[in-house]
């Protein structure tokens, strides 16, 4: 047998070990975790007293505030330590009133949501006759016809990524051309006259107009309209204003470890929201499941080597900072980061996890994944970069996202339907099974995830 042979053989000798080490060590304890959820209300109820009694949690708001000092309370009644709010600097974007209204070729009013960042109409609106375009590339080929006139993306989503450029960049593109306001087709996958909501791009140049989403309904109806050579006028009523930046917090809690206080595995949300809706599976539900996650952990008894900390961060939604000074107030021990878990994409069926970090670490994380296999969470894919612990990543921490079934989630994303009853109890639970397990055996095992 050839050296290279032996020494790739020796390898998978011992990833088999290890592998069968995890799930000698850690099954009973992941199926405990699990059977404890089957009847486990306690997270399922505190997200929706979270929902119905804070509302919508837009940065800057009172809602958000008053939410933080309800979690902070709690998690000291949990026996959780270090609990507190660290200050952060947030933008404060206000809605305001909005309408629109269409005028040819008949009069209705129309559903609308201005994208998070926009400015005002001018008082009393503006009034336009509608260019209909389907891509950045045809408002160029159409940028002649612009001037003077309201720009409508009608782009049918395809990928969130792809999609969402239009709602981002619209304005700033439209105004290039001497636009007086953009709107986008929403970005979802399905709608029931629902326009949803998210941020734009800072406005890059002093022509600033404003932007709104409208349903795809409209949208369709609108382009349809449009290619029979007909006109279509619209007018929108926008109030929407920056004011001076607020504070906010980020919300710290942990679950001291018993042998290594000092490695720290991060597991958390964003308990920010758009300003419409209850924000459950954006992102309240993953604020509660990480929580929960942590407390069960508490009350079974099981003592990782490692601390546990939750970290709900604030402003995910329209700027980011809370991720920021997280990095900038914890920088100094960042090199003992094991890892960070974040949950943002729905409170759906979980399916993995996906990971990004070292090819040793993930060899490791497979491994515990097994664990997850009897609630069907087993996979690991690639790119676990969420928003909130990229930056974390940026630093060399491994990072992890938790994958749901998000087959619905954008048909409610950042609209006014994102509420509590489309939280199911038993897929909800599942995710607290997932991210506790994942979380537990990675501050538990003896060596440290590698990096």
């Amino acid at each position: 047998m050839s050296r290279l042979k032996i020494i790739f053989t020796s390898i998978l000798l011992i990833s088999s070990i290890f592998a069968q080490e995890i799930q000698s060590t850690y099954e009973q304890t992941a199926n405990k975790i699990i059977s404890a959820l089957e009847g486990d209300s306690i997270g399922y109820n505190r997200l929706g007293y979270l929902c119905d009694m804070f509302g919508p949690r837009l940065s800057g708001s009172r809602n958000l505030e008053r939410a933080i000092d309800w979690a902070i309370s709690e998690m000291k009644k949990d026996g959780l330590t270090n609990v507190k709010g660290e200050r952060v600097k947030v933008p404060t974007w206000i809605r305001g009133e909005e309408s629109l209204k269409i005028l040819v070729p008949f009069e209705r009013d129309l559903r609308v949501l201005g994208i998070g960042g926009s400015v005002s109409t001018n008082k009393g609106g503006v009034r336009g006759e509608v260019v209909v375009v389907d891509s950045f590339d045809d408002l160029e080929r159409n940028k002649k016809n612009v001037r003077g006139k309201i720009v409508l993306y009608n782009v049918p989503f395809t990928t969130y990524g792809e999609t969402v450029k239009y709602r981002y960049d619209g304005p700033i593109r439209a105004a290039k051309y001497g636009a007086i306001a953009s709107l986008i087709r929403s970005v979802g996958t399905w709608s029931m006259d629902t326009p949803h909501t998210g941020t734009m791009g800072e406005y890059k140049t002093a022509k600033k107009i404003p932007h709104a989403a409208i349903t795809s309904e409209d949208a369709m109806m609108i382009s349809r309209i449009s290619k029979r050579g007909k006109r279509v006028v619209l007018k929108l009523n926008m109030d929407a204003k920056f004011v001076e930046d607020r504070w906010s917090r980020n919300i710290i809690a942990e679950l001291k470890g018993s042998t290594h206080p000092e490695e720290i595995v991060v597991i958390g949300g964003h308990m920010d929201s758009w300003d419409v809706g209850q924000g459950a599976h954006d992102d309240a539900g993953g604020c509660i499941a990480a929580w929960r996650a942590v407390t069960l952990i508490k009350e079974l008894g099981l003592r990782p080597r490692r601390t546990l900390r939750v970290v709900l961060w604030t402003n995910e939604e329209n700027g980011s900072r809370g991720s920021r000074n997280y990095r900038n107030e914890h920088l100094n021990e960042l090199e003992n980061h094991i890892l960070a878990i974040e949950s943002d994409g729905g409170v759906f069926a979980p399916q993995g996890f996906g990971f990004t970090g070292s090819k040793e670490a993930r060899k490791v994380v497979y491994d515990i994944a097994d664990l997850l296999d009897p609630i069907g969470a087993g996979k690991i894919t690639n790119w676990g970069r969420a928003p909130d612990i990229a930056i974390l990543n940026d630093e060399g921490v491994p990072v992890m996202s938790l994958n749901v079934d998000n087959s619905k989630y954008f048909w409610y994303h950042h609209t006014s339907a994102d509420t509590f009853d489309k939280v199911d109890y038993g897929e909800f639970n599942d995710c607290i099974a997932a991210m506790a397990i994942m979380a537990y055996v990675v501050a538990d095992m003896e060596q440290r995830l590698p990096r």
